[in-house]
């Protein structure tokens, strides 16, 4: 790369710019300080090592840690504390499996795209068609594993559909959400109730 020669205007411009600074001196130019380091939290501070010991006894708080690693709340217990959107006698006849579903879904062996596909396509297909009630099957998913470290819920689809469900655009079609009765799948399916098609 050929160096250029600076042109008679640049190098007017570049003095007249020149002109309007101060030099530094060595002593001035900017200096990072070194960060100052944030005292070890595991190291007792000097009141800490002067207050007594609390009394206890062994044991005594081993319910506190079992209702923490406690199994969180179950799709079905989040979905009955939810408020009823739908006609309350409706919603009676619905847990009770008194209704009868139009149309039904299955969604067992799909992959979750495969599934969110499907799902989103027959629920918009449903309420195109003024569908009120239906029937989207999961399946109960693996049992629970009690050599697993952590507490967790099994069975991807049961979790994932009515997290699907609440996310546009089904949010704009369903109008609740809630486990089949035993008659219809019970906790392996849930019934859709719709919204009304203008």
């Amino acid at each position: 790369m050929s160096k250029r020669r600076l042109r008679p205007e640049e190098l007017d411009l570049w003095r007249q710019v020149a002109r309007t600074t101060d030099r530094l001196d060595a002593d001035t130019v900017f200096q990072p300080k070194a960060p100052k380091q944030a005292p070890d939290p595991r190291a007792p501070s000097k009141d800490a090592a002067r207050q007594p010991l609390t009394p206890f006894k062994i044991g005594e708080n081993s319910h506190k840690r079992q209702s923490q690693s406690a199994m969180p709340p179950s799709i079905g217990d989040r979905l009955q504390a939810e408020a009823v959107r739908m006609d309350r006698k409706s919603f009676t006849r619905l847990k009770r499996g008194k209704l009868s579903p139009e149309a039904r879904i299955d969604l067992h062996g799909m992959t979750l795209d495969q599934a969110h596909g499907a799902l989103t396509g027959f629920l918009m297909r449903a309420h195109s068609n003024g569908k009120r009630l239906v029937l989207v099957i999961t399946g109960k998913g693996d049992r629970f594993d009690p050599h697993d470290p952590a507490p967790r819920r099994r069975g991807v689809l049961k979790q994932q559909v009515p997290m699907w469900l609440r996310l546009a655009p089904l949010s704009h079609v369903v109008l609740q959400v809630s486990e089949a009765h035993i008659r219809h799948g019970g906790t392996g399916a849930y019934y859709v109730y719709l919204r009304r098609s203008h």
